[in-house]
C-alpha cells in the first residue's frame, strides 16, 4: 500500500494509524498545490475561518488533487448538512465539524456524511464522483466523519461522543477548548492545568472507543510532541502564520546587516 495515496487517508484514520496534515486558511490554488506535493498526508481547508468561499473550497481541492499525494479535507461551517454536502460533493475525502456539543449532533453529522440508507446525503457527487465512489455504498466507506471537540457540553457529554456509531475521529479546536474551561482567552496560562486535563481526556476517550483523535497545533515539534502523548492526527500551523512568520524572518534578517 502506498501510503501517499489520498485514497488510503480515511483507512489509514479508521485503523488509528499516526497521520500529519496541512491547514490552508487562504483562497491561494496555486499555493495549496505546492504544499500538497510536500507530503503531508491531508491538507485540511477552512471553511470555516478561513478567508475562503465555497467556490474557493473547490479551487483547493482541486490544487490538492492535482498533485495526487494529500488527501483534501474540509472543515466546514456548521455542522449542518447543507454544508457537509457541499464539501463532500466538491471531492472532500473527510470533513471537519465544529461546535459539537452532544452525541445527537454528532450523529447527525455522520449521517450528512452518508447516502441512504445509512444516513441522509443527497445524490449529485459533480466533482466528487470523479474519484470517491461513486456507487453511494463505496462513497459512505470513502469518506471520513470527524467531529471537534471544543465546547464546555462536548467535554462533558465526551465519552457519548466518541461512542457514535460511524463516528471516524473527534479533534481538537484548542482556542475554543482553552475557553470552554475558562481561559480569558485562546492560551491564556491560568488554564494550563484544566485545558491540559481536557486534552489528555480527549486523547483517551478516542482510544477507548477504538476512533481516530486529532489536534490542532501550532507547529511541527508540537505536533510530534501530542503524537507522542496518544493522539493518532495532528495538523501543522496555517499557510498564512507561515507566510507572515517567514516574511518576519527575512526582515529581520536584511535589517541586521
Amino acid at each position: 500500500m502506498n501510503i501517499t495515496d489520498p485514497a488510503t487517508f480515511v483507512a489509514r484514520l479508521r485503523r488509528r494509524e499516526r497521520v500529519l496534515g496541512y491547514w490552508v486558511v487562504c483562497d491561494n490554488p496555486e499555493g495549496t498545490e505546492r504544499i500538497a506535493a510536500l507530503g503531508y498526508d491531508y491538507v485540511c481547508v477552512d471553511g470555516q475561518h478561513g478567508l475562503i468561499d465555497y467556490a474557493g473550497w473547490r479551487s483547493a481541492l482541486m490544487a490538492i488533487d492535482a498533485r495526487g499525494t494529500s488527501a483534501g479535507v474540509v472543515r466546514v461551517p456548521a455542522a449542518d448538512l447543507t454544508w457537509i454536502g457541499f464539501a463532500l460533493d466538491a471531492g472532500a475525502r473527510g470533513v471537519i465539524v465544529p461546535l459539537v456539543d452532544n452525541a445527537e449532533e454528532a450523529a447527525a453529522a455522520v449521517r450528512a456524511c452518508r447516502y441512504p440508507p445509512d444516513g441522509a446525503r443527497s445524490f449529485g457527487p459533480i466533482r466528487s464522483g470523479l474519484r470517491i465512489g461513486p456507487k453511494p455504498s463505496e462513497a459512505n466507506e470513502a469518506v471520513a466523519c470527524i467531529v471537534m471537540i471544543e465546547t464546555a457540553d462536548a467535554l462533558r457529554n465526551l465519552a457519548e461522543i466518541c461512542a457514535t456509531p460511524g463516528l471516524d475521529g473527534v479533534y481538537v479546536g484548542p482556542s475554543d477548548l482553552r475557553l470552554a474551561v475558562g481561559g480569558a482567552f485562546p492560551g491564556d496560562p491560568a488554564v494550563a492545568e484544566e485545558f491540559d486535563k481536557a486534552v489528555a481526556a480527549v486523547a483517551q476517550e478516542a482510544r477507548k472507543a477504538g476512533i481516530a483523535g486529532g489536534i490542532h497545533c501550532t507547529d511541527g515539534a508540537a505536533a510530534s510532541a501530542r503524537l507522542a502523548e496518544g493522539f493518532t492526527f495532528a495538523t501543522v500551523a496555517s499557510d498564512l502564520l507561515h507566510l507572515e512568520k517567514a516574511a518576519a524572518d527575512h526582515l529581520r534578517d536584511a535589517r541586521a546587516t
